[in-house]
C-alpha cells in the first residue's frame, strides 16, 4: 500500500467538477433545445434520428471514444480545423474530456426532457399563443415552468453521467495527471499500481459525491 498524498488526491476530483460541471451546462442547453424540437416539429425519420440520439447510451463508452478520437483526431477535417482555429489539437486536453462528457451525457438528458415537454398540456401553449405570445414568450413563460422540475434532474443526471465517465474519455483525453486525468482514470491508474489508499479516497469520493446527486434528484421527484 502505497502513501496517501492530499495534492494528488484532490486534484482528479477538482478536474472531474469542473469538466462535469461545464459538460452538464453544455448537456442541458443542446438537450433541452433539442428534446423541445423534436417534441414540437415532427417530421419523417425522426424515429431513426432519435435511436442514434440514444446510441451512446448502449454503446460500450469506449466505442463512444474511438468514434470522437476519429472525428475530432489531428487528421480530420475537424480536427485539423480546431488546431487551426486554437493552435492546439482539441485530443488529449481538457476540453476533449468535456467533449467526452456531453457526449455520453446527452441522452439521459434527451430522453427526460423529451418526457417533460410531451407532457405538458398543449391547450396552455396555444391559449398563449391567441393571445398574440410569441413562440420564445410561450416556451419561457408557459413551458418551461411547467417542466422545471425535469430541468433540474436532468441536469443533475447529466451531471453525474459526466462525473463518472471512464471509457470515452480515456479514449480521447488520455490520462494525463493534472490535466485530464479524472476520478475513474485516477482510479484505474491507482488500483493497477497498486495504490489502495488513494483508490479507495477517490471511490469514496465519487461515491459520495454521485449519491448526493441522486437523492437530490428523487427529493425533487417525491415533492
Amino acid at each position: 500500500m502505497l502513501a496517501f498524498d492530499f495534492d494528488s488526491f484532490w486534484t482528479p476530483i477538482r478536474l472531474s467538477l469542473q469538466i462535469a460541471l461545464l459538460a452538464s451546462f453544455v448537456v442541458i442547453v443542446i438537450g433541452t433545445a433539442v428534446a423541445w424540437f423534436m417534441t414540437r416539429k415532427p417530421f419523417k425519420g425522426r424515429l431513426i434520428v432519435e435511436t442514434a440520439f440514444m446510441l451512446p447510451l448502449v454503446l460500450p463508452p469506449t466505442v463512444v471514444g474511438f468514434v470522437l478520437l476519429v472525428a475530432l483526431g489531428r487528421r480530420s477535417p475537424a480536427g485539423r480545423f480546431i488546431e487551426w482555429l486554437f493552435d492546439a489539437p482539441i485530443i488529449f486536453s481538457w476540453w476533449a474530456a468535456v467533449i467526452a462528457a456531453v457526449v455520453v451525457a446527452f441522452p439521459l438528458v434527451y430522453q427526460t426532457m423529451k418526457t417533460a415537454f410531451a407532457s405538458v398540456d398543449r391547450d396552455l401553449e396555444d391559449a398563449a399563443r391567441s393571445t398574440g405570445a410569441s413562440e420564445w414568450q410561450v416556451f419561457r413563460h408557459i413551458t418551461l415552468p411547467l417542466t422545471a422540475r425535469s430541468l433540474v434532474s436532468a441536469y443533475i443526471l447529466g451531471f453525474a453521467r459526466g462525473l463518472g465517465e471512464f471509457g470515452a474519455t480515456l479514449m480521447i483525453a488520455g490520462n494525463i495527471p493534472g490535466r485530464t486525468q479524472t476520478i475513474p482514470t485516477a482510479i484505474y491508474v491507482a488500483v493497477d499500481a497498486g495504490n489502495t489508499a488513494m483508490a479507495w479516497a477517490w471511490t469514496a469520493a465519487i461515491v459520495v459525491i454521485s449519491f448526493l446527486m441522486l437523492l437530490l434528484t428523487r427529493q425533487r421527484n417525491s415533492q
